[in-house]
């Protein structure tokens, strides 16, 4: 479900809300006898470095005590690694040119696994998908029961051009995800298409609507094949990258993925992302 520049036109509304400046904030302290698993270089010794832009439930600066599906696991390779956390506050947009001017080791942020992004940084291996997920008052998950209906989506998402053939005149696109709500609450869509994250936390208060993932069907290769999350770094630090593909492996063979995501009111199922993969 590529977006634009970051996971969606929802993150840049949401990123409005931060100034251009960025802050920081520390997690944690190394036991003196910590034997770290790996052995890599940060542009602080010692430290990882971790843009944090605000994409709730996977991002959250939180005023310097970050939250999110994608903090707590950059969290826990950290310690594994012997590393305390600087996490600095970006926008989304500026969340990967943290990383690749040098400000940063690894931006967090659901960012997905692009080839324009492996050119400008090394990607780990996936962390979780992200799911097409459907918005709407009776719980719809299949596509044709949505063709008789009107149906929105955000524009940018991996899904569009295939929803526009399929739902032609009766799909809309919009700008962000506060033109589609309004929109699905004024009765002129009866389903809103979003990422299963960014919807659910962004509807966790609105109890009428249900966010459900999207049954497959084989004329949107979205609804098959999700995209996968990854954790940007430094372009050419191998050995981070390898750090952190290790510990991935682990946390996803010990369910430590789906115990996270299941946390954050995330599907379990999130978790099996099938083995790595470009997109774009």
């Amino acid at each position: 479900m590529k977006k634009f520049a970051a996971v969606g036109v929802t993150a840049l509304a949401l990123a409005a809300a931060l100034t251009g400046c960025e802050s920081s904030g520390g997690s944690g302290s190394v036991e003196s006898d910590c034997k770290p698993k790996n052995e890599f270089k940060t542009i602080a010794d010692g430290t990882l470095t971790v843009s944090v832009p605000e994409l709730p439930p996977f991002t959250a600066y939180n005023n310097g005590q970050p939250q999110g599906v994608d903090i707590e696991v950059v969290n826990k390779i950290a310690q594994a690694e012997c590393k305390t956390v600087k996490w600095m506050q970006t926008t989304y947009a500026g969340a990967i040119p943290a990383v690749t001017d040098g400000r940063a080791d690894v931006a967090t942020g659901a960012f997905y696994r692009t080839k324009e992004r492996n050119e400008a940084t090394n990607l780990t291996d996936p962390v979780y998908v992200d799911t097409m997920a459907a918005i709407s008052k009776d719980g719809i998950t299949k596509i044709p029961d949505m063709e008789k209906l009107k149906v929105g989506s955000v524009d940018g998402y991996l899904w569009v051009p295939d929803m526009k053939k399929v739902m032609s005149s009766n799909f809309t696109v919009y700008p962000s995800a506060v033109e589609m709500q309004q929109d699905l609450e004024a009765g002129r869509i009866q389903v809103g298409l979003d990422s299963f994250g960014s919807a659910s936390d962004r509807l966790k208060d609105k109890k009428e609507y249900q966010v459900k993932t999207v049954e497959k069907d084989d004329r949107v290769k979205a609804s098959i094949e999700a995209a996968q999350i990854t954790f940007p770094q430094t372009k050419g630090n191998a050995d981070m990258t390898k750090a952190f593909n290790e510990q991935l492996t682990q946390f996803h063979e010990d369910g430590t993925i789906k115990d996270i995501l299941k946390q954050h009111g995330l599907p379990e199922s999130s978790a099996d992302t099938g083995k790595p993969r470009l997109i774009g």
